[in-house]
């Protein structure tokens, strides 16, 4: 297949190119910044020669946006909904003016969508849709505002010959370097990582190899369009979370940290508390309906896979202690 990858060359980009590659298609990647053959330049705003690219291929995966790992400044939350709901929507003009416009159109989304909650878990049918919490920081709405917009850009797309899915994605853990498991993994190994605020929030989360197979699953089932909820059939609490990770790597504890100690290290790595203190619970009913069978659904063995992942890229003990507070220097 030709697949096309809007915003590629980010953390979940490189996992999607280096699987799907691996797999023989030929994939191109949409980019402000090309730097190899199979990349085009585009703006993520305005239809130019990228367009061409759209045109007879078999399947699009915008992925592009405004990282989230940054302050939740109002200038930065803008960028977020302006990248995301523009690039969405030049990319549903590409489709929609293409002689031989593709088959499938994932367009990313997140599982931020959903409300902050402990009570019960969220689906794609009976899911609790975020911004009116009481007891959170009145931010936190406009992030599920974001997500909201970001959708409605790809529902208002005249693409009739595109069948369209939104991939509400959990954090894709992966071994790459400055991934959300690198992370947590630096945190780790330094002490830190322990219960945050308590640790009772709920973090959902997929391993990068089920998020692959679940796109090719996706990709082949021509009856699943709408919102799917890409996560792991297991979220667990942060505090159970770290636990596990600790455990994979051979850590024997971590420093706990109250709520305002999670907004000093937020500020200093220049991130958001949202991020630690939001319970995502979401779990993938629409993938499970449809058969789709994980391999890695429950968090403590999906770590000892990527930490053994780790250890294998990053050579010796001794190797990794050095890059270790290399990091942290």
């Amino acid at each position: 297949m030709k697949i096309v990858i809007p915003g590629g060359t980010g953390q979940v980009g490189t996992i999607l190119d280096r699987a799907l590659t691996a797999a023989n298609h030929d994939v191109v990647i949409l980019t402000r910044t090309p730097r190899r053959d199979r990349e085009i330049r585009w703006d993520g705003e305005t239809l130019g020669p990228w367009a061409d690219a759209i045109d007879g291929s078999d399947l699009v995966i915008n992925l592009a946006g405004r990282s989230v790992s940054c302050r939740y400044t109002p200038a930065n939350l803008q960028a977020m909904m302006d990248s995301r709901v523009n690039s969405a929507r030049v990319v549903g003009e590409a489709i929609a003016s293409a002689a031989r416009p593709p088959r499938v159109w994932f367009q990313m989304s997140t599982a931020t969508i959903y409300a902050h909650r402990f009570d019960a878990p969220n689906d794609e049918a009976t899911g609790v849709i975020g911004g009116a919490e009481p007891g959170v920081p009145r931010y936190w709405a406009y992030s599920v505002e974001i997500a909201k917009a970001w959708e409605r850009a790809q529902e208002r797309a005249e693409t009739p010959a595109t069948r369209k899915v939104a991939l509400r994605s959990a954090m894709v853990m992966s071994p790459d370097r400055g991934g959300v498991f690198d992370v947590l993994l630096w945190l780790a190994r330094l002490g830190l990582g322990g219960p945050v605020a308590g640790g009772a929030q709920y973090v959902s989360w997929i391993h990068d190899r089920d998020f692959v197979r679940a796109i090719e699953f996706l990709a082949g089932r021509d009856d699943i369009t709408g919102p799917v909820n890409l996560a792991a059939p297991n979220p667990l609490p942060q505090r159970a979370l770290m636990r596990a990770l600790r455990a994979a790597w051979g850590v024997p504890a971590g420093l706990p940290a109250t709520a305002w100690m999670a907004e000093i290290g937020a500020l200093a790595i220049r991130s958001d508390t949202e991020l630690l203190l939001k319970s995502r619970r979401v779990v993938p009913g629409g993938l499970l309906d449809a058969g789709f069978a994980f391999d890695h659904p429950r968090w403590p063995e999906a770590a000892a896979d990527l930490a053994r992942r780790v250890r294998a890229r990053r050579g010796s003990p001794v190797q990794g202690v050095r890059e270790m507070f290399q990091k942290s220097a």
